[in-house]
């Protein structure tokens, strides 16, 4: 009979594409790898990997027992999970990837505060801007900011992205405040590049969508370093309230065009379709969407008595 701990070592190099990727994955050596997929091709009498100077690739067989291999891994985690939920305690290691800006001001503050309750896991964060793969990076939950979720992925609703046109009142002062989405031509506008083409904003009025055409002095791909370009004053910007809810609730920074906003943009939390989730998955989203609330802590029009009470484990 195989070994399972090879069957499991091929099926991460196949996940992988190759031997090194796979070894940095499983925390080993590559050579450890390479004789662990040798040895199960000793004991099954074939080949399951092409293995050229141009890298691996893998046979018809390969392909089928893969298939097999994945199964059964997904059998064994699922029976590890069985026991684990008959524990009290939950326990384990959790990958989540999520936005830069949203990641160190809301999910690292509900890590700690989820950690701290369940001591026994562990939690792997990822924060990143790029859209990662949740398969090739072995990913577990990953926060992502979009119109809509990839119909590929199971998804849950965390909370509304809601954006605002703002600007300090220094600003305004000097240049004027916007009463149509037209006099944005004449504001140094402030883009965020993730969001939309260069030297356009698309925003959502009375009469429907409507695509401005604004420039300004400064284009950046990291929100937080726009939320400081516009506290110091520079310009107006579109901006989440989950970056700048505090500055508006505390006058530092003031919302303008009420009537034109940014197209609608949700929080999800995102994992892979499974018959039987993950109980650390399903109580680490439970966790995250009780603590933002129905309505979302940063929108709230006064600072909350205390830090979020959460009870869901």
């Amino acid at each position: 009979m195989q070994n399972l701990n090879d069957m499991m070592t091929f099926a991460s190099v196949a996940d992988a594409g190759g031997f090194t990727e796979a070894a940095r994955r499983l925390g080993t050596s590559k050579s450890s790898v390479s004789k662990s997929v040798a040895k199960l091709e000793r004991s099954l009498g074939v080949r399951l990997l092409n293995r050229s100077t141009r890298g691996l690739s893998m046979t018809e067989i390969g392909f089928a027992y893969y298939d097999h291999c994945v199964r059964i891994a997904d059998e064994v985690a699922q029976a590890a999970e069985l026991v684990s939920e008959l524990q009290s305690e939950p326990r384990g290691v959790l990958k989540v990837t999520c936005p830069v800006a949203f990641g160190r001001l809301h999910v690292a503050p509900a890590v700690a505060a989820y950690l701290s309750q369940h001591p026994r896991m562990q939690i792997h964060l990822t924060t990143t801007d790029r859209v990662v793969d949740l398969v090739s990076e072995g990913l577990d939950v990953a926060i992502r900011i979009a119109q809509e979720p990839s119909p590929q992925h199971v998804a849950r609703e965390l909370a509304p992205a809601t954006r605002v046109i703002c600007a300090t009142q220094g600003y305004l002062d000097r240049y004027g405040v916007p009463k149509t989405a037209q006099e944005l031509a004449h504001h140094n506008c402030l883009h965020y590049t993730h969001f939309g083409s260069h030297g356009e904003w698309r925003l959502q009025g009375a009469e429907g969508q409507i695509m401005v055409r604004v420039s300004g002095s400064l284009r950046v791909n990291d929100d937080d370093v726009l939320s400081r370009a516009v506290n110091d004053g520079l310009g107006l910007a579109l901006l989440p309230t989950f970056i700048v809810g505090d500055d508006l609730r505390t006058g530092r920074l003031h919302s303008v065009l009420s009537d034109f906003v940014p197209i609608e943009r949700r929080i999800y939390a995102v994992h892979l379709p499974n018959v039987r989730m993950p109980r650390k998955v399903h109580g680490f989203i439970d966790f995250l969407q009780a603590r933002i609330g129905p309505v979302p802590y940063w929108d709230l029009k006064s600072e909350p008595d205390a830090s979020p009470a959460v009870s869901l484990s």
